[in-house]
């Protein structure tokens, strides 16, 4: 890739990344929030404030988020300050670029599909003070977990889009923190749904 096409591919992401990620907070968490909390009356958003392993995980998984945003700010204000991120340059080409790009948008299609897909149920935590139906069809009838599936192809995207150790070390955390909330949640969903998850779990797999 010469000099020019780099300079351009670089102030589109400078546009688009900040832009991605109100329209994705806006989206997958802001409007899908107050539609669930509007139908059920009650706050989707359950995530502990205490120092278990729930609340723990769900400290850090809000901190990637802010920093992900954060990143994606700095990127584009601070053009000078892309060195400090430690770019991977063997990977900073426009094929790659393109493919993050892309997984940013089919990702946030994904994302919303499998939220509608879960209805009331959706939450952000484990509400252990409310019954929720079991989803199993649609994208829960190829993955057990299809946002949080939906959310790691969208850090990957970042990654390939702007590969550097930021978002590399983000990429990475997100996803520990992930299989960790995943488990849980298993663990939970074991216990509300009994038998008719156990068979779900052996017939779906975990992401894809």
């Amino acid at each position: 890739m010469n000099f020019l096409t780099q300079i351009k591919m670089t102030d589109f992401l400078r546009v688009i990344l900040p832009i991605y990620f109100v329209v994705y907070f806006s989206v997958a968490i802001v409007l899908k929030s107050v539609l669930v909390a509007k139908r059920t009356g009650k706050n989707p958003f359950v995530l502990p404030k205490d120092d278990s392993v729930y609340g723990v995980v769900g400290f850090y998984f809000k901190l990637v988020l802010i920093a992900i945003f954060m990143y994606a700010v700095v990127y584009a204000v601070f053009p000078a300050w892309h060195s400090y991120f430690l770019p991977i340059q063997s990977l900073e080409n426009q094929t790659i670029q393109c493919v993050g790009i892309s997984l940013l948008f089919l990702s946030l299609v994904w994302t919303v599909i499998a939220q509608t897909q879960m209805k009331n149920s959706w939450r952000i935590g484990i509400d252990t003070g409310t019954r929720t139906e079991l989803i199993t069809v649609g994208l829960f009838s190829i993955s057990r977990n299809p946002i949080f599936f939906g959310m790691i192809v969208t850090l990957l995207g970042v990654f390939l889009a702007t590969p550097n150790a930021v978002t590399l070390f983000v990429l990475m955390f997100a996803y520990v923190l992930i299989q960790i909330q995943i488990r849980l949640e298993e663990e939970f969903l074991t216990k509300e749904h009994g038998d008719t998850y156990l068979q779900y779990k052996q017939n779906v797999r975990r992401l894809i």
